[in-house]
Parts: structure tokens; C-alpha cells; sequence
């Protein structure tokens, strides 16, 4: 086939849940409260961490970081889902789609190594107490973040660049969001170097965050192990319980949807896991950190005391 006989693919068209028409109503309702949910839950977070003075701490001010990333990533995928399940096949530019798909990729692989960085906080806590203050200086807590920002965008432009360089002949997303697997199959011409570039930039991007929080936590179960005191180990563990929470299923939601076999793929199937790591995750990761974390919920009650005084 030759390409000079292809119409050039100027938009493409979402299909989102139009296969589930007659609970249209049901995940509109549903989809709106959660994203309403993690919007609100999010800017709370933010706005009580930059407030109380007694959660001025390296490990939330990475956590205000982690929940404003989320933000704006729910809000690059989200939207479209309860409005194209109102306004079915929903059209999208070739540039809209490549913005979403990049920004959407780098606020994923920033949320990776927040959460890595959260977890040499938590072996710094532990397994260095005494040198704490020194080794998380705020200078140093800048540069974790930066570095944890700086990486997203990079890798997201080689591995957007790889995809949208391709010649297209279908225009018919099965899916409501730009995402990669969905895209790369619209296109007419031999993809295997385009999916082996992406498949190692996903390997990645979840191997390595995953690899070093794993080996943080050797470190810091092993130190914990060695602490005499039971209450010591019990307020140890308590600390690393959130993180760790957030940690499983983060990198298990992103493995499932991103280094599965191809053949394994499935449009329903692929559609759940969008679901899962773009509301759920994100929701399950505000739960863990405000209704499961002491210091948050304290600091809720005194800024509502406050605001009833």
C-alpha cells in the first residue's frame, strides 16, 4: 500500500464506553463524583500541608507534589469520559491528541518517581535518623523534585515522538483518552520499532522507580528488624504502612496495563485498567493519605476547629 494513497488522518474519534450504552446514565453519575472527588480531595491535601506548619515536613511536601501531579493528570484524562458517554464519538485534533498523550505520559512517569522519592524519605527517617535533617535539607528536597519532574517530559517527548511520526489509516480510537497501545494500532506501517521504543521506555520508567523503592524497603524492613523496642517497630512500620499501600498499587495497576503481553490485549480489558489507573489509583492514593494518615486528619481538625472558632 502505498502511503501517497492514504487520506492524512487530521483528528481522531473516541468510542469510550459507546459499547456499554445502557448504563450510560449509571457510570456518567459515577465517573463525575469520583473525578469531583479526587479534584476536591487533592486540593485539600495541598492546601493543609501549605498551612499547618506541623506538616512542613520533606515526606508532605512530597506528598503536595504527588497530589497536585495527580491533579492535573486526572484532569488531562478524566473529562472526556462522562462527557463522551453524553456526546458519543468524540472528535480530537492530531496535535489535541499528541498534547494529551504527552502530558498525560509525563505526569505518569512523575507520579513514579515521587513515589520513589517518598520512599528514600521514608529509609532516610529510618534508617538514618539522626542525619535526617541534614540529608533532607530543603535544598535537597528541591533537587528530588526536580529531578522527579525533569525526567517525565523528557521521556515522554521520545516516546510520543516515536509514535506520532507514524503514517495513520484509521482514525476510530477504541478507547477515551490518547493512550499508547490504542494509538499505535491505527497505524498502517510496521510498528516494531516504535513498540520496542516504547515498551523499553515503560520498562523503564516502572522497572527502575519500582527496583529502588524495593531495595529502599529491604533496607528499611531489615533496620526495623534489628529495632529492640516493639513500639519502636510498631510506630516504624506504621510510617512506611501509606506509602507502601500507594506503592503496590501503583507500579501493580501499571504493569498490569503497560508490560502485559500484546496478545493478552483486549478492548474491554484495556478499557478497565484505563479506568483503574486514571480514577482509581489516584482515588485510592488520596484515601490512603488523608483517611489512613494520623498527622493529615489532625491537621483537618485543627483547620476546621480554627474555621469554627
Amino acid at each position: 500500500m502505498q502511503r501517497k494513497n492514504l487520506t492524512e488522518v487530521t483528528e481522531f474519534i473516541f468510542l469510550g464506553f459507546s459499547r456499554f450504552h445502557e448504563h450510560q446514565i449509571t457510570l456518567f453519575a459515577v465517573f463525575l463524583i469520583l473525578y469531583t472527588l479526587i479534584l476536591a480531595g487533592n486540593a485539600i491535601i495541598v492546601t493543609i500541608i501549605h498551612i499547618d506548619c506541623h506538616l512542613h515536613m520533606p515526606i508532605y511536601f512530597f506528598l503536595s507534589m504527588l497530589a497536585s501531579s495527580e491533579t492535573v493528570y486526572t484532569r488531562v484524562t478524566i473529562p472526556r469520559m462522562p462527557s463522551g458517554l453524553i456526546a458519543q464519538n468524540q472528535p480530537i485534533s492530531f496535535s489535541g491528541c499528541t498534547t494529551q498523550m504527552f502530558f498525560f505520559v509525563t505526569l505518569a512517569i512523575n507520579n513514579c518517581f515521587l513515589l520513589t522519592v517518598m520512599g528514600y524519605d521514608h529509609y532516610v527517617a529510618i534508617c538514618n535518623t539522626l542525619r535526617y535533617t541534614l540529608i533532607m535539607s530543603k535544598r535537597v528536597c528541591v533537587q528530588l523534585r526536580c529531578g522527579a519532574f525533569s525526567t517525565g517530559p523528557a521521556m515522554a517527548a521520545v516516546q510520543v515522538t516515536s509514535i506520532f511520526t507514524l503514517p495513520f489509516c484509521h482514525r476510530v480510537v477504541g478507547h477515551f483518552f490518547c493512550d499508547i497501545l490504542p494509538i499505535i494500532k491505527l497505524s498502517w506501517f510496521d510498528t516494531t520499532v516504535n513498540e520496542i521504543i516504547s515498551f523499553v521506555v515503560r520498562l523503564s520508567v516502572i522497572l527502575v522507580p519500582m527496583g529502588l523503592v524495593f531495595i529502599s524497603y529491604i533496607l528499611i524492613i531489615s533496620t526495623i528488624l534489628n529495632t529492640t523496642s516493639a513500639e519502636g517497630q510498631k510506630k516504624a512500620f506504621a510510617t512506611c504502612a501509606s506509602h507502601l499501600t500507594m506503592v503496590m498499587v501503583h507500579y501493580s495497576c501499571a504493569s498490569t496495563a503497560y508490560l502485559k503481553p500484546k496478545s493478552e490485549s483486549s478492548v474491554e480489558q484495556d478499557l478497565l485498567l484505563s479506568v483503574t489507573y486514571t480514577i482509581i489509583t489516584p482515588l485510592l492514593n488520596l484515601v490512603v493519605y488523608s483517611l489512613r494518615n494520623k498527622e493529615v486528619k489532625d491537621a483537618l481538625c485543627r483547620a476546621v476547629g480554627r474555621n469554627i472558632s
